[in-house]
Protein backbone atom coordinates (compact mmCIF):
# COMPACT_ATOMS: atom_id res chain seq x y z
CA UNK A 1 0.00 0.00 0.00
CA UNK A 2 1.00 3.59 -0.50
CA UNK A 3 1.13 5.33 2.47
CA UNK A 4 1.06 9.42 3.24
CA UNK A 5 4.09 11.52 4.24
CA UNK A 6 2.51 11.92 7.84
CA UNK A 7 4.02 9.39 9.76
CA UNK A 8 7.02 9.70 7.62
CA UNK A 9 7.73 13.30 8.60
CA UNK A 10 6.97 12.26 12.56
CA UNK A 11 9.61 10.37 12.68
CA UNK A 12 12.09 12.46 10.63
CA UNK A 13 11.30 15.40 13.26
CA UNK A 14 11.77 13.65 16.36
CA UNK A 15 14.90 11.51 15.35
CA UNK A 16 16.29 14.51 13.03
CA UNK A 17 16.83 13.49 9.46
CA UNK A 18 15.25 14.14 6.41
CA UNK A 19 13.00 11.84 3.76
CA UNK A 20 14.64 12.17 0.48
CA UNK A 21 11.98 13.11 -2.39
CA UNK A 22 12.68 12.08 -6.33
CA UNK A 23 11.03 13.04 -9.07
CA UNK A 24 10.27 10.48 -11.80
CA UNK A 25 9.77 10.44 -15.20
CA UNK A 26 9.71 6.91 -16.49
CA UNK A 27 9.87 3.22 -15.31
CA UNK A 28 13.83 3.24 -15.13
CA UNK A 29 13.97 5.93 -12.47
CA UNK A 30 11.17 4.88 -10.92
CA UNK A 31 12.72 0.97 -10.69
CA UNK A 32 16.29 2.77 -10.02
CA UNK A 33 14.87 4.96 -6.50
CA UNK A 34 12.76 1.90 -5.40
CA UNK A 35 15.72 -0.23 -5.67
CA UNK A 36 17.89 2.34 -3.77
CA UNK A 37 15.30 2.71 -1.15
CA UNK A 38 14.89 -1.15 -0.65
CA UNK A 39 18.69 -2.08 0.00
CA UNK A 40 18.82 1.05 2.46
CA UNK A 41 15.68 0.49 4.03
CA UNK A 42 14.37 3.95 3.51
CA UNK A 43 11.06 5.73 3.19
CA UNK A 44 11.26 7.28 0.09
CA UNK A 45 8.58 9.63 -1.70
CA UNK A 46 8.38 9.79 -5.36
CA UNK A 47 7.12 13.15 -7.40
CA UNK A 48 5.50 13.65 -10.41
CA UNK A 49 3.88 16.71 -12.12
CA UNK A 50 2.53 14.65 -15.39
CA UNK A 51 0.98 11.59 -16.89
CA UNK A 52 -0.48 10.66 -13.66
CA UNK A 53 -2.22 7.58 -14.96
CA UNK A 54 1.08 5.93 -16.61
CA UNK A 55 3.02 6.68 -13.22
CA UNK A 56 0.12 5.27 -10.76
CA UNK A 57 1.03 1.72 -12.64
CA UNK A 58 4.62 2.11 -12.30
CA UNK A 59 4.47 2.94 -8.80
CA UNK A 60 1.93 0.34 -8.22
CA UNK A 61 4.55 -2.21 -9.57
CA UNK A 62 7.10 -0.82 -7.20
CA UNK A 63 5.02 -0.93 -4.31
CA UNK A 64 4.13 -5.12 -4.71
CA UNK A 65 8.26 -5.58 -5.68
CA UNK A 66 8.95 -3.44 -2.76
CA UNK A 67 5.97 -3.93 0.32
CA UNK A 68 7.96 -3.50 2.81
CA UNK A 69 9.67 0.14 1.89
CA UNK A 70 7.29 2.68 3.10
CA UNK A 71 6.23 4.66 -0.69
CA UNK A 72 4.53 7.87 -0.95
CA UNK A 73 3.38 9.26 -4.21
CA UNK A 74 3.33 12.70 -4.38
CA UNK A 75 2.29 15.56 -6.99
CA UNK A 76 5.39 18.46 -7.24
CA UNK A 77 4.54 22.38 -8.02
CA UNK A 78 0.66 21.64 -8.80
CA UNK A 79 -0.22 24.70 -10.20
CA UNK A 80 -4.36 24.94 -9.46
CA UNK A 81 -6.55 23.09 -7.57
CA UNK A 82 -8.10 20.87 -10.87
CA UNK A 83 -4.45 19.01 -10.96
CA UNK A 84 -4.13 18.53 -7.11
CA UNK A 85 -7.80 17.15 -7.11
CA UNK A 86 -7.23 14.64 -10.59
CA UNK A 87 -4.05 13.30 -9.19
CA UNK A 88 -6.15 13.09 -5.03
CA UNK A 89 -8.89 11.43 -7.21
CA UNK A 90 -6.24 9.12 -8.81
CA UNK A 91 -4.65 7.88 -5.98
CA UNK A 92 -2.07 10.03 -5.01
CA UNK A 93 -1.01 10.18 -0.94
CA UNK A 94 0.07 13.79 -1.37
CA UNK A 95 0.17 16.93 -3.11
CA UNK A 96 2.08 20.07 -3.18
CA UNK A 97 -0.22 23.11 -4.57
CA UNK A 98 2.46 25.92 -5.47
CA UNK A 99 0.79 29.45 -5.02
CA UNK A 100 4.30 30.91 -4.49
CA UNK A 101 3.48 33.18 -7.88
CA UNK A 102 0.56 35.02 -6.00
CA UNK A 103 0.27 37.41 -3.23
CA UNK A 104 0.17 36.26 -0.23
CA UNK A 105 -3.55 36.45 0.26
CA UNK A 106 -4.23 34.99 -2.88
CA UNK A 107 -1.67 32.14 -1.74
CA UNK A 108 -3.35 31.19 1.79
CA UNK A 109 -7.01 31.06 -0.15
CA UNK A 110 -6.13 28.63 -3.16
CA UNK A 111 -3.59 26.33 -0.51
CA UNK A 112 -6.57 26.31 1.57
CA UNK A 113 -9.15 25.11 -0.95
CA UNK A 114 -7.05 22.03 -1.51
CA UNK A 115 -6.55 21.38 1.93
CA UNK A 116 -10.26 21.38 2.50
CA UNK A 117 -10.21 18.76 -0.18
CA UNK A 118 -7.73 16.49 0.22
CA UNK A 119 -8.30 16.20 3.65
CA UNK A 120 -11.47 14.92 3.15
CA UNK A 121 -10.06 12.12 1.13
CA UNK A 122 -7.25 11.69 3.79
CA UNK A 123 -4.73 13.27 1.41
CA UNK A 124 -2.02 15.56 2.71
CA UNK A 125 -0.87 18.82 1.32
CA UNK A 126 2.25 20.81 1.16
CA UNK A 127 2.22 24.70 0.11
CA UNK A 128 4.63 26.73 -0.50
CA UNK A 129 5.79 30.28 0.51
CA UNK A 130 8.33 32.12 -0.89
CA UNK A 131 9.75 31.96 -3.97
CA UNK A 132 13.10 30.22 -5.38
CA UNK A 133 15.45 30.84 -8.74
CA UNK A 134 15.72 28.92 -11.51
CA UNK A 135 13.49 26.49 -13.79
CA UNK A 136 11.84 23.24 -13.43
CA UNK A 137 9.28 22.01 -15.30
CA UNK A 138 6.44 24.87 -15.82
CA UNK A 139 8.35 26.53 -13.28
CA UNK A 140 10.48 29.34 -14.20
CA UNK A 141 11.55 31.87 -11.78
CA UNK A 142 14.29 34.90 -12.85
CA UNK A 143 16.95 35.21 -9.73
CA UNK A 144 15.56 38.59 -9.51
CA UNK A 145 12.36 37.79 -8.56
CA UNK A 146 13.25 34.92 -5.68
CA UNK A 147 12.44 35.85 -2.77
CA UNK A 148 13.44 34.50 1.11
CA UNK A 149 10.49 33.13 3.11
CA UNK A 150 9.45 35.73 5.53
CA UNK A 151 9.14 33.28 9.32
CA UNK A 152 6.30 35.92 10.17
CA UNK A 153 4.00 35.07 7.67
CA UNK A 154 5.36 31.33 7.64
CA UNK A 155 3.48 30.97 10.75
CA UNK A 156 0.52 33.16 9.87
CA UNK A 157 0.13 30.66 6.55
CA UNK A 158 0.13 27.75 8.17
CA UNK A 159 -2.27 28.54 11.02
CA UNK A 160 -4.95 30.09 8.42
CA UNK A 161 -4.55 26.86 5.63
CA UNK A 162 -3.79 23.95 8.19
CA UNK A 163 -1.07 22.64 5.54
CA UNK A 164 0.63 19.58 6.48
CA UNK A 165 4.22 20.34 5.32
CA UNK A 166 5.79 23.76 4.01
CA UNK A 167 7.85 24.55 1.49
CA UNK A 168 10.14 27.45 1.97
CA UNK A 169 12.98 29.32 0.24
CA UNK A 170 16.58 30.48 1.82
CA UNK A 171 18.92 30.13 -1.01
CA UNK A 172 18.47 27.01 -2.64
CA UNK A 173 16.86 26.97 -6.38
CA UNK A 174 15.59 25.03 -9.41
CA UNK A 175 17.79 23.46 -12.19
CA UNK A 176 21.60 22.75 -12.55
CA UNK A 177 22.90 26.46 -12.07
CA UNK A 178 22.33 26.83 -8.37
CA UNK A 179 25.20 28.75 -7.46
CA UNK A 180 27.78 31.54 -10.02
CA UNK A 181 30.21 31.57 -6.66
CA UNK A 182 30.14 30.27 -3.20
CA UNK A 183 27.10 28.15 -2.09
CA UNK A 184 25.38 29.65 0.95
CA UNK A 185 21.88 29.02 2.47
CA UNK A 186 19.90 31.21 4.84
CA UNK A 187 20.09 28.82 8.35
CA UNK A 188 19.23 31.68 10.30
CA UNK A 189 15.46 31.71 8.36
CA UNK A 190 15.14 27.81 8.71
CA UNK A 191 15.84 28.62 12.48
CA UNK A 192 13.30 31.51 13.13
CA UNK A 193 10.72 29.39 10.98
CA UNK A 194 10.76 26.18 12.99
CA UNK A 195 11.00 28.21 16.26
CA UNK A 196 7.75 29.52 15.18
CA UNK A 197 6.30 26.61 13.49
CA UNK A 198 7.83 23.30 15.21
CA UNK A 199 5.22 20.69 14.26
CA UNK A 200 5.03 21.69 10.79
CA UNK A 201 7.41 19.76 8.52
CA UNK A 202 10.02 21.49 6.76
CA UNK A 203 10.49 21.05 2.98
CA UNK A 204 13.79 21.76 0.61
CA UNK A 205 13.33 22.07 -3.17
CA UNK A 206 15.75 22.72 -5.75
CA UNK A 207 18.36 21.09 -3.54
CA UNK A 208 20.04 18.52 -6.19
CA UNK A 209 23.91 18.45 -5.53
CA UNK A 210 24.33 18.77 -8.82
CA UNK A 211 27.07 15.72 -8.17
CA UNK A 212 30.09 17.17 -10.16
CA UNK A 213 31.61 13.56 -11.12
CA UNK A 214 27.89 13.84 -13.46
CA UNK A 215 28.46 17.09 -15.03
CA UNK A 216 31.84 16.25 -15.80
CA UNK A 217 31.03 12.72 -17.86
CA UNK A 218 27.82 14.37 -19.31
CA UNK A 219 30.57 16.97 -20.79
CA UNK A 220 33.30 14.62 -21.57
CA UNK A 221 30.92 12.55 -23.91
CA UNK A 222 29.62 15.13 -25.69
CA UNK A 223 27.62 17.42 -23.38
CA UNK A 224 27.28 21.47 -22.85
CA UNK A 225 26.52 21.74 -19.15
CA UNK A 226 29.81 23.73 -18.20
CA UNK A 227 29.47 25.58 -14.36
CA UNK A 228 26.79 23.45 -13.33
CA UNK A 229 26.55 23.68 -9.46
CA UNK A 230 24.20 22.57 -6.71
CA UNK A 231 24.06 22.19 -2.71
CA UNK A 232 27.11 20.43 -1.26
CA UNK A 233 26.14 17.55 0.85
CA UNK A 234 27.59 18.71 3.97
CA UNK A 235 24.39 21.77 3.39
CA UNK A 236 22.12 19.34 3.32
CA UNK A 237 22.95 17.31 6.16
CA UNK A 238 22.95 20.43 7.94
CA UNK A 239 19.59 21.32 6.54
CA UNK A 240 17.97 17.39 7.89
CA UNK A 241 19.35 17.81 11.12
CA UNK A 242 18.08 21.63 11.60
CA UNK A 243 14.49 20.91 11.11
CA UNK A 244 13.78 20.01 7.21
CA UNK A 245 12.19 17.12 7.03
CA UNK A 246 11.75 16.65 2.99
CA UNK A 247 14.47 17.80 0.73
CA UNK A 248 14.02 17.01 -3.13
CA UNK A 249 16.02 15.75 -5.90
CA UNK A 250 15.25 16.32 -9.46
CA UNK A 251 18.06 17.33 -11.19
CA UNK A 252 21.06 14.95 -10.34
CA UNK A 253 18.69 12.10 -11.31
CA UNK A 254 18.39 13.56 -14.87
CA UNK A 255 22.37 14.13 -14.83
CA UNK A 256 22.86 10.57 -13.75
CA UNK A 257 20.34 9.06 -16.71
CA UNK A 258 21.62 11.59 -19.40
CA UNK A 259 25.49 10.93 -18.39
CA UNK A 260 25.27 7.06 -18.60
CA UNK A 261 23.61 7.19 -21.78
CA UNK A 262 26.26 9.65 -23.56
CA UNK A 263 28.57 7.62 -22.12
CA UNK A 264 27.12 4.18 -23.58
CA UNK A 265 26.22 5.67 -27.26
CA UNK A 266 30.28 7.04 -27.52
CA UNK A 267 31.66 3.91 -26.44
CA UNK A 268 29.51 1.92 -28.38
CA UNK A 269 28.53 3.14 -31.19
CA UNK A 270 26.43 0.24 -32.59
CA UNK A 271 24.56 0.11 -29.82
CA UNK A 272 20.49 0.72 -30.32
CA UNK A 273 18.72 -1.33 -28.02
CA UNK A 274 17.32 0.98 -25.36
CA UNK A 275 16.88 -1.86 -22.72
CA UNK A 276 20.89 -2.13 -22.92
Amino acid sequence: MLVTTKEMFEKSMKEGFAIGAFNVNNMEIVQAITDAAHETQSPVILQASSSVGYLMKMVQAAVEEYPEVPIAIHLDHGPDFETAKMCIDNGFTSVMIDGSKYDFEENVALTKQVVDYAHSKGVVVEAELGKLAGIEDDVNVAASDAMYTDPVQAEEFVKRTGCDSLAIAIGTSHGAYKFKGEAKLRFDILKEIKERIPNTPIVLHGASTVIPELVNMCNQYGGNIPGAKGVPDEMLHEASISGVSKINVDTDLRLAMTAGIRKVFVEDPSAFDPRK
